[in-house]
């Protein structure tokens, strides 16, 4: 029985985990939305920081990236992220924005997860955010001569009209 023990990790509660975060970075946003998961914003300087910490550090743990989605929030555009610590069994939900829409840029986070390469390929090919440090940031499903960034709610698509 003993052994069993060793195996069990306390599951941080959602007040002690955002203790622990807002602790490295005072300005991070949190809300719990109507989920059961801590939603933090974090200003795109210290996304990288964030990110890095949160996966290397032992309390946390997140080596699971499951989602990296892009969105258009409009007139921001950003990037979320949902993240799980296989070891400690919690997610968090990190979120940041940007208001250039002419050149959205954030950093990457595919050398902390090595999945965020490809939908970081995806977020940039549909929405247009670039990703400094990514070491293949190229279309991904749309070829290079397409024009515009489909799934901006600002895009016109001529040919594929839909009324409303």
């Amino acid at each position: 029985m003993g052994l069993m023990k060793d195996y069990k990790t306390e599951v941080m509660t959602n007040e002690a985990l955002q203790n622990l975060i807002s602790s490295w970075i005072p300005e991070l946003e949190f809300s719990e939305e109507a989920s059961q998961f801590i939603n933090i914003t974090v200003q795109p300087e210290q996304l990288y920081q964030l990110m890095l910490k949160l996966k290397t550090n032992n309390d946390t743990y997140f080596d699971y990236l499951f989602c990296l989605s892009g969105v258009d929030w409009e007139p921001e555009l950003g990037v979320v992220y949902h993240l799980e610590s296989t070891k400690h069994r919690h997610i968090v939900v990190v979120k940041v924005k940007t208001s250039d829409r002419e050149n959205p840029t954030l950093d990457s986070v595919c050398d902390i997860w090595k999945t965020a390469e490809f939908h970081e390929r995806e977020a940039f090919d549909f929405f247009g955010i670039k990703f400094n440090n990514h070491p293949n940031l190229k279309r991904l499903f749309l070829t290079d001569e397409w024009e515009g960034f489909p799934l901006r709610k600002d895009y016109v698509d001529e040919i594929n009209m839909v009324i409303k």
